[in-house]
């Protein structure tokens, strides 16, 4: 017999239970790791009003959906899933801040421009191969810090300096890449 996904709206019933406040008030609310898994990202999450933090990894979940009513969301967790595009992150992009999004098969970077304020992205072991997707983290002026390795563009450089050279170059607005300070030349 094979369990029902967790929706999103049985998910924040549960946290409301274990934790006893109001999911429509609290700042930081965690359904990561919901047994069974939630596969769907749904209109549920939209009530989280309040919620500048939202943690919705190790589950199942292949999209980004359901998070346009959120107006204070800050953080967004969605590692250890099975999303592949950042379609759907553009409704939060007035707020959102750090998207901490690795071990997913993101593949391609569309969409990211419009994240004005993003300042930290984790978005290591994904799958994205190409410099013409990296690159469109040259739109995020706000990011400073950036995980990226794990993905297949990083592991086929020669080496972890000629990586960081070439991303670096490529960011001049990062100062953080994979976790180490990027010390450049001030003269």
């Amino acid at each position: 017999m094979a369990l029902k996904p967790t929706t999103c709206k049985e998910a924040i019933a549960r946290w409301e239970k274990k934790t006893g406040e109001s999911a429509a008030e609290a700042k930081v609310i965690e359904l990561q790791f919901q047994w069974p898994p939630i596969e769907k990202m749904d209109g549920a999450l939209s009530t989280l009003v309040a919620c500048e933090k939202l943690s919705l990894s190790s589950n199942m979940i292949d999209k980004i959906a359901g998070i346009a009513g959120m107006r204070s969301l800050k953080i967004l967790s969605l590692g250890r899933n099975y999303i592949k595009t950042l379609a759907g992150i553009e409704t939060v992009s007035d707020t959102l801040e750090e998207l901490w999004i690795s071990y997913n098969p993101i593949d391609k970077l569309k969409g990211i421009g419009v994240m004005k304020n993003l300042r930290v992205l984790y978005m290591s072991n994904n799958a994205v191969k190409e410099w013409v997707e990296f690159n469109r983290l040259q739109e995020c002026s706000s990011l400073r810090d950036l995980v990226f390795t794990g993905n297949p563009l990083c592991e086929n450089m020669a080496d972890v300096d000629t990586w960081r050279t070439q991303a670096s170059n490529r960011l001049q607005q990062i100062t953080k890449l994979d976790g180490i300070p990027i010390l450049r030349d001030t003269e």
